[in-house]
């Protein structure tokens, strides 16, 4: 490996007066900038001949890792199935081209794909309308706990302002709740890993006239069903509030049963996650909220546009594509493959909850916890067999979490290799825990220390030199 090119920053790369460019000549003549608007001195930008800049950022997008590279168990929260010809339509110049201001009559055809994928959406999830503001799934939370407050104050119900969320719950349900202006209300989970009826009516019994809403992921963090919907649904109706239903895990629904259907009137959905569209290192994003029938007048104004549109067509060409029939075979192609990992290696991996999961599913580590090795020791082992890492330490219901989600279009052929080598992991563990205590051994850099990083961040080549003095 050559260490210039693959260890070094592109500003040690640099050489006085070498150019990789050529401008072209001017040809609007020359204007005068104002002094307030002027540098100082010169920026430092990096000079280097044209091969050296792009052989240094083909080696770095080298050590990118994603689904065309191999395969990701951290499965749909940020990686999953997103065929090409999705990328290509989103990329048609009469999409592309498109701008949110331009007059409405020249957009016809977007809005029509708009119209479009909200019948989509509303046939899949039993609700009967849907809003495309939001961003993000977290500002789709948001939005929806908007539209359950517009919902209780339209009626005069101005003390409902607490919220309900399982201590299963993603972090961002109590988060969007709170920045919403409401105030937490924590159920807790049964042995079984599901939400406790019992514990519900306890809260209900005490904080009944005041409970907004109750917010669910089905199937929950720990990949299970929430078999206790029916009855859950039915004490927070019975209470006055509403049933948010966060879709942060629709994946193994699709085309199984809807969230309408069981009784919830708002939800959110990740578009990026469940149809279609890379969404690892940040965006883009999308996460539209339906409602049932009466509650779209509270929609809120959270954007002026469509959100994310191209995310908007590609989920709308993935749905397209599979069409009624094929939709169908994700929910249980997600769910076979995770319980065919899951079985496979509960002898050497401790599995707190029994039972049929799922899209995903959580060990408490390694079963045999004398070695002293850990779920990150696990993970950062994976990167040296060219694996990703999972999700790891969430849920926070164990100490040791490890949540695999293998996503509904792997091969047998692609799991049973991530199979063996979890398998071999777990047995290095046992004969040599050191080898995994210091892993990553193959990747451009060792293992880094996580809260130094996190509170410490060098983010500059000058405060790099200045650090290392």
């Amino acid at each position: 490996m050559n260490n210039q090119l693959y260890g070094n920053l592109i500003f040690e790369l640099s050489k006085t007066g070498r150019k990789g460019y050529s401008l072209p000549k001017n040809r609007f003549g020359a204007y005068e900038v104002p002094a307030a608007l002027r540098r100082h001195k010169d920026a430092e930008l990096p000079e280097c001949d044209e091969m050296t800049v792009v052989r240094h950022y083909t080696n770095l997008s080298a050590n990118n890792f994603g689904v065309d590279n191999g395969f990701y168990p951290l499965g749909s929260c940020t990686m999953k199935y997103n065929p090409k010809i999705n990328e290509e339509i989103a990329a048609l110049p009469q999409f592309q081209d498109l701008h949110p201001l331009q007059p409405a009559d020249t957009t016809k055809g977007a809005r029509a794909l708009v119209s479009l994928l909200e019948q989509q959406l509303c046939t899949l999830t039993g609700l009967a309308h849907f809003t495309f503001k939001p961003y993000a799934g977290a500002h789709g939370e948001l939005t929806g706990l908007m539209i359950i407050d517009n919902y209780h104050r339209s009626r005069g119900d101005m003390q409902r302002k607490k919220v309900i969320v399982p201590d299963s719950a993603h972090g961002t349900n109590p988060a969007s709740a709170t920045v919403c202006g409401l105030e937490i209300l924590e159920v807790k989970s049964t042995a079984e890993g599901l939400v406790s009826v019992e514990d519900l009516e306890r809260i209900i019994s005490q904080e009944g006239s005041n409970i907004a809403a109750m917010m669910m992921t089905n199937p929950n963090t720990l990949g299970l069903f929430e078999t206790a919907i029916p009855e859950i649904t039915r004490l927070i109706h019975d209470c006055g509030g509403l049933m948010y239903y966060d879709g942060a895990n629709l994946n193994p629904m699709l085309g199984v049963c809807r969230p309408g259907d069981m009784g919830f009137d708002v939800m959110h959905i990740n578009l990026h996650k469940t149809f279609s569209t890379p969404h690892g290192g940040g965006g883009p994003g999308s996460g539209p909220v339906g409602v049932r029938e009466g509650l779209q007048q509270f929609f809120p104004f959270v954007s002026p546009y469509e959100g994310n549109f191209g995310v908007l067509i590609k989920a709308c060409a993935y749905i397209m594509s599979l069409g009624r029939d094929y939709i169908k075979e994700v929910g249980p192609l997600a769910t076979l493959n995770a319980n065919y990992i899951k079985e496979s290696l509960k002898d050497v991996y401790e599995l707190p909850i029994e039972g049929l999961c799922k899209h995903e599913f959580v060990f408490d580590g390694l079963k045999d916890k004398s070695t002293g090795v850990t779920t990150m020791d696990v993970a950062k082992r994976l990167l040296d067999y060219g694996y990703h890492a999972p999700t790891i330490y969430f849920p926070l219901l164990f100490h040791e979490s490890l949540m695999i989600e293998p996503t509904e279009n792997e091969s047998k052929d692609t799991i049973d290799g991530f199979i063996q080598v979890m398998r071999q992991i777990a047995e290095e563990a046992r004969t040599n825990p050191e080898l995994l205590k210091s892993a990553p051994h193959n990747t451009p850099i060792g293992r880094v220390d996580d809260v130094l990083a996190a509170k410490h961040p060098i983010v500059t080549y000058r405060q790099m030199l200045a650090d290392n003095g």
